[in-house]
């Protein structure tokens, strides 16, 4: 570590996280609860000047999250220019519980940088940026009954699929895009051409615990169904283990390195066209499920 004298502390450090324990509900309303605080400790990845995210590498936060590597928006985009990729840092989260159990939110302040990166220190994760026209290879995922399917058995409609992390607490992260899916498929249902010439897929990236049972109590939560969902329309799956970085890695979603209870988390959702190409892609949480369901529609 080095010398106290040369710690840097940085202020106003926001995030926006996705990890940990789920449940469904609807967007919540019920009002913010008090903040609660925890510190994390944790290796910075990479940093992103435009969208002033950096990426962190962390440690398991006791009684909140697991490791975890993931992005987190910074709430002063100039703080960004004193991170950088190697840097060992702390730092001091702060959440707001609601009275139906969701966190909202999340930031972090009290930055403070332990060890400065190696002048050598290099990313040793490349992921692709997924690209219209990008041919999806072929992937085997085991579905919500077990299942074995392929992205190849869509070819001939639009298929969107987004990635997920059942235990996910935080409410704009995982909960928010299976809430957009349930929304976009709702709005589908009512529409029986566009219904017929689509098909919607979640993927956990945490197939040892998000086993067929988990994903199908999970997916019929969201659907409203329960336990009289059919998942004809919209289904939930797993990549086999052997499969999962390679799906993370073309996807965009992440990996996981070494330590299995570490997970690399990002959000990523991808419109495929009838052929099995890339028709969008919409990295992070804030596109519209209006937008994402014409696309779908022209797709179709």
């Amino acid at each position: 570590m080095k010398p106290l004298s040369k710690v840097v502390l940085l202020a106003a450090l926001s995030f926006v996280p996705v990890l940990g324990g789920c449940k469904h509900k609807a967007a919540s309303t019920a009002p913010a609860g008090p903040t609660e605080s925890y510190t994390v400790r944790g290796e910075v990845i990479s940093t992103d000047a435009k969208t002033g995210e950096v990426t962190l590498d962390h440690e398991a936060i006791p009684g909140f999250m697991e490791a975890m590597t993931m992005p987190y928006k910074l709430a002063d985009r100039n703080v960004i220019s004193e991170l950088h990729p190697g840097d060992r840092i702390s730092a001091r989260l702060q959440v707001e519980k609601d009275s139906e159990g969701e966190y909202h939110h999340a930031r972090l302040d009290q930055i403070v940088i332990l060890a400065q990166a190696r002048p050598d220190y290099k990313p040793t994760t490349q992921y692709n940026v997924p690209t219209a026209g990008q041919p999806v290879p072929e992937f085997a995922l085991v579905n919500q009954n077990g299942k074995t399917i392929h992205l190849k058995d869509y070819r001939g409609k639009a298929l969107l699929i987004t990635f997920i992390y059942t235990r996910c607490p935080l409410a704009d992260f995982c909960p928010k895009m299976s809430r957009n899916f349930a929304e976009i498929n709702a709005a589908l249902e009512k529409d029986p051409k566009a219904y017929a010439a689509t098909h919607l897929l979640s993927i956990s990236f945490d197939p040892a615990y998000d086993t067929p049972a988990v994903l199908k109590s999970y997916g019929g939560a969201y659907t409203g169904k329960y336990t009289k969902e059919k998942f004809e329309h919209w289904e939930f799956a797993a990549p086999k283990k052997d499969a999962l970085e390679e799906m993370e890695h073309f996807f965009n979603v992440g990996v996981t390195p070494g330590d299995s209870s570490t997970l690399n988390h990002s959000l990523s959702t991808l419109l495929i066209d009838k052929d099995g190409r890339i028709a969008a892609w919409y990295p992070g949480a804030d596109w519209k499920p209006s937008e994402v369901l014409d696309a779908m529609r022209r797709a179709g």
